[in-house]
Order: C-alpha cells, then structure tokens, then sequence
C-alpha cells in the first residue's frame, strides 16, 4: 500500500513540478505562467500533449525538441524528479493526514523559489504572498485561530533575525551581503516550523553552502551565489524528518 501511494505522490508531484517550473522561469520576468502556453524557447514549437508528459516526454525524445531537435536541458526532468520524490517522501513521513497538506504546500513554494533563485537570483514576492496566505489558511482551518496566529507571529521574529543578520553581514562586508527575498522567505519559514528552528535552519544552510561557495569564489572572487537554495535544502531536511527544537538541544546538551 505504501509503495502504490508514494508513487501515486511521485507523479503528482512530478507533475506539478512541471508546472511549478513554468511558474519558476515565467514569473520573476513578469511573464504569464498561462500565456503563451509551454513551447520550445529556441523555435516557438508549441508542445503537444505527448510532449508536456513529465520526465517520460523528455526520454522519448532523447532530450530534444521534437520540431528544431534543439537539446533540451536535462535539469527540467531532473526537477520533476526531485519533486516527485519529495512528495513521496512528504507521504511517507507524514501519512494521509491534514499536516501532508501544509507540508506538500511548503515544499512546492521551497522548490519554486529556489529554482528562481538560481536562475534569476530573484525570490519573487507575489509567490511568497500566494504560499504565505494559503499556509495561513491551511493552518487556520487545520488548527484554528490561535496556532494560526501564533505561527504568524513567529514568522514575524523570523523575518527580524534574518534583517539583523543581513544588517550585520552588510556591516562586515561593506557591501550587500543578503538579498531580500531570502530575508521574506524566512517570514515563510517562521510560519512554517517557528522562529527557533529557523536559526537551525540558518546554520544548516550555511554548512551546506560553505564547501560549494568556497569551490566556486576559489574560481570566481566576484561570483554571488544565491542562499535561498541552500535554505530550501536545510528546511525540507528539518520538515521531512520532523526536526524540532528539543532534539536539536538535545544534540546539544549530549
């Protein structure tokens, strides 16, 4: 049962990962995510159904568009995958159960800002607006009022310690150490597991980040690397496997 329902997430999630790619790219350039519809970027092809199947159109197509045989980057089915198996991963986790739904909610917004963020160094606003507000409501309708209106206040402590650090970052670099969407993504963040956990989530981030930075300024001094994907990659980890504030202390105190 297990194995028929997390393939069952696998292709939802495969399949609005395709969508939430679109929104991705489409979005931080002020372009509708509607109009036009999925076409080849090199010849305006527009994609027929057989051709907007998620990972499997890519394969039967040996990476290439279909009308001007242009390769197509292998990173989009990679993102459908990874989004495949994060909603698979969110099932098994969390079970059929209420909390699946804010979680998958969370994941979707961590997967479509993170690809902005590397493609554009961009976090759009109007996407954190759109997951804060139906997180809000999801954990309204969920747990009521009072955890909705605690949470909302935890992400506002989020959003001040993030400030605080870029203000400090900028202070010690002279120059601008932190772009604002990750500083509104930790708003999300605090809304989602609490304004502790976002500190962890901060310090996880940068372990992640600090061996791939290091490779790319050893190449590049002026190269800026965007954090928000390393922060997405921290917070699923804390979200999947249910990380809390009392067993990090307990780590601590061990």
């Amino acid at each position: 049962m297990d194995c028929f329902m997390f393939l069952s997430f696998f292709m939802i999630g495969a399949i609005l990962g395709s969508f939430y790619y679109v929104v991705a790219y489409r979005i931080p350039k002020g372009e509708s995510i509607v109009f036009p519809p999925s076409h080849c970027p090199n010849c305006n092809h527009r994609l027929g159904p057989l051709e907007l199947v998620p990972i499997f159109s890519y394969l039967f197509q040996m990476g290439k568009c279909k009308n001007c045989k242009c390769k197509i980057s292998v990173f989009y089915p990679l993102f459908e995958i990874v989004c495949g198996l994060l909603f698979g991963l969110s099932y098994l986790s969390y079970g059929f159960s209420l909390d699946l739904i804010i979680v998958l909610t969370f994941i979707s917004m961590v997967m479509i800002t993170s690809l902005s963020d590397i493609y554009y160094m961009i976090i759009s606003d109007g996407v954190l607006i759109f997951f804060g507000i139906a997180l809000s409501i999801e954990m309204f309708i969920i747990y009521g009022w009072y955890y909705a209106l605690i949470h909302l206040l935890y992400g506002l402590i989020s959003f001040a310690i993030m400030y605080s650090i870029k203000l400090f970052g900028d202070f010690l670099f002279k120059r601008e150490s932190m772009g604002g969407g990750d500083i509104k993504l930790m708003f999300i963040f605090g809304l989602m597991f609490g304004w502790q956990m976002v500190i962890v989530c901060i310090f996880l981030a940068s372990i992640i980040g600090l061996p791939i930075s290091l490779i790319l300024m050893k190449k590049d001094d002026n190269h800026i690397l965007p954090f928000g994907p390393y922060l997405g990659i921290a917070a699923i980890l804390i979200v999947l496997f249910k990380i809390d504030i009392n067993f990090v202390l307990s780590l601590i105190v061990k």
